[in-house]
């Protein structure tokens, strides 16, 4: 039996304690030279760790959310014997007779019979008998959010692997090409022109400047929920001077204890006990459409501005915290995201979401629905405005609120329900204890 050898983080630039966003493997695994361990995410780049042989693992020295730097021991690997089978990437059976083709096959054009008695058998050109994705699993998974069929990608990686960027790509060129989806559930078949390709500078000086990770990932994502989903937006105006009041009479004792309150931590508890009441808002639809998936746990997504772009994560079973422990939460993990320490676990799991920009300005907008969510409530700033009492205006504190959700699954009435019932809760908060 071959010792275990202790497989190091490479040498990664100049980049150090860099966070471990995924652990790709377990002890007792097989795996192959080349194939990803670990996955590590910088502000400005994702990078997965390589065995460096074939092997199977017998210790993981490092879990998510661990920092590590060149040199980190990851794990041992002991180096497999010829008899032992390392794991394989997931294929997909070929049709077993060519008369019933999959939706795999390529189509084919008949070729000209030999003799009038003997006709040649129809031949597919493109297509191999297996199709073999050969992706780590943070890839795959990556392609399900995005709803890619992995085995249709072409991987650019070291012996054909397929990385994020390949599954990025593939989807540019199926909505660019207008008549592909991405998978058989996605439904983007849509006969677009094609994008102007227009040479700026000829009108002027321009500058190129590249996106980042976040936005490119996370606009793939936008454009599949905007185009894929029917999207109905009802707006409000909502009187919050009384939450205000309330709020204010918190922030002393939970500053103390060094939490700071927001609007936000209220409007999330007042958000559940909303969709308690109106639970296809915290549903997902099923995969064939057909039914809903009724969720019974309140995980809220939190949209956070950061310097790299948006990202969403989830404060978990809200309906169970207390405000002060909601807000400690939301201070926590608003650091996280902007130090760009989020995992996958951060950002998963979510049934609803809110989007504020209170903090930084506007007015009533068109949230997107984050999918498989059915619904979004977007946040604008609050300012004070005169309302008229039946005698008098009277200056009130008024928060827009615009909420956005999938109509295939919510009509406007219930979308209509819904706000007026948040805007109740809002304006006296003691309604959430009903």
């Amino acid at each position: 039996m071959a010792t275990p050898k202790d497989v190091l983080v490479p040498d990664i630039g100049d980049f150090k304690d860099i966070p471990v966003i995924e652990v790709l493997v377990k002890p007792g695994d097989h795996v192959k030279a080349e194939e990803s361990l670990i996955t590590l995410e910088s502000d400005k780049a994702t990078m997965e760790v390589p065995a460096p042989f074939d092997g199977i693992i017998k210790e993981l020295q490092v879990k998510v959310g661990d920092d590590v730097s060149e040199g980190t021991v990851i794990l041992s690997l002991e180096e497999a014997s010829p008899s032992e089978e390392p794991k394989t990437p997931e294929t997909i059976p070929a049709p077993t007779a060519p008369t019933a083709p999959t939706a795999l096959t390529a189509p084919t054009a008949p070729t000209a019979p030999t003799a009038p008695t003997a006709p040649t058998a129809p031949t597919a050109p493109t297509a191999p008998t297996t199709v073999s994705a050969h992706a780590s699993p943070g890839v795959r998974r990556f392609a399900r959010e995005l709803g890619v069929d992995i085995t249709l990608v072409s991987g650019t990686g070291p012996k054909n692997r397929i990385l994020k960027e390949d599954v990025q790509t593939f989807v540019k060129r199926s909505i660019q090409s207008g008549g592909t989806s991405t998978s058989t559930g996605s439904g983007l078949g849509f006969n677009l022109p094609a994008w102007p390709n227009v040479d700026f500078e000829k009108f002027g000086a321009v500058e190129t400047k590249k996106l980042s990770r976040i936005k490119k990932i996370s606009g793939l994502a936008l454009h599949r929920n905007w185009v894929s989903i029917p999207h109905i937006t009802q707006h409000d105006e909502v009187d919050i001077t009384e939450l205000e009041a309330f709020r204010k009479s918190l922030a002393k004792d939970a500053e103390q204890a060094g939490v700071k309150i927001t609007p936000l931590a209220l409007i999330m508890k007042a958000a559940v006990a909303v969709l308690k009441k109106f639970p296809e808002f915290n549903s997902s639809l099923t995969p064939d459409g057909d039914a809903l998936f009724i969720k019974k746990y309140f995980h809220i997504g939190v949209a956070v501005d950061t310097p790299g772009g948006l990202v969403v994560p989830v404060i978990r079973d809200v309906d169970k915290k207390g405000i002060v422990e909601i807000a400690e939460e939301l201070g926590k993990v608003s650091i996280k995201a902007r130090d760009g320490k989020l995992g996958p676990a951060d950002m998963s799991g979510g049934t609803f979401s809110i989007s504020s920009l209170g903090g930084i300005g506007g007015g009533h907008f068109t949230p997107i629905v984050n999918a498989p969510e059915v619904a979004i409530l977007g946040v604008a700033r609050s300012g004070m405005k005169p309302v008229w009492t039946g005698t008098e205006f009277t200056p009130r504190l008024i928060l827009p609120l615009s909420l956005s959700y999938d109509h295939r699954v919510i009509d406007g009435a219930e979308g209509a329900r819904f706000i007026t019932h948040l805007n109740q809760s809002l304006s006296d908060i003691r309604r959430v204890l009903l």
